[in-house]
């Protein structure tokens, strides 16, 4: 049982990997000034794509590339309201019928919260 017990370091431990022979990535710095005035470094690889914008370490506010890499501007869609949803599936004409057929049919009572139908019964026993 003691041959097939695993040993291992503790976390944070030493890498018992040298580094002879082994070839680094290149690499590059990258500058980064957020409103707040923070400048940083970011380490990327040379073949990365350089964002325009970065996350300022100190106080989280979009730092922008000091290379002169400006963001894109994302093409904002306008906001679409419910009923401009509901213009797409239906026409006014069709929605003023829908409204003239649910209203008589609360008023008839077929529909809608059950305390208003009981006063109409008995609105309705009372005269009948």
């Amino acid at each position: 049982m003691a041959e097939r017990t695993l040993r291992g370091a503790r976390l944070g431990g030493q890498s018992f990997e040298d580094e002879r022979g082994i070839e680094f990535a290149a690499r590059q710095q990258v500058g980064y000034r957020c409103p707040q005035g923070h400048d940083f470094e970011i380490t990327m690889s040379v073949e990365a794509d350089v964002p325009a914008v970065w996350e300022c370490p100190r106080c989280g506010a979009e730092a922008l590339s000091v290379s002169g890499i400006q963001p894109e501007a994302k093409a904002e869609k306008p906001a679409r309201t419910h009923w401009d949803m509901l213009l797409e599936r239906r026409s006014e004409k069709e929605l003023e019928d829908i409204l003239k057929e649910r209203l008589q049919l609360l008023r008839d009572g077929e529909i809608g919260p059950a305390h208003l139908h009981r006063a109409n019964q008995k609105k309705k026993r009372a005269s009948a």
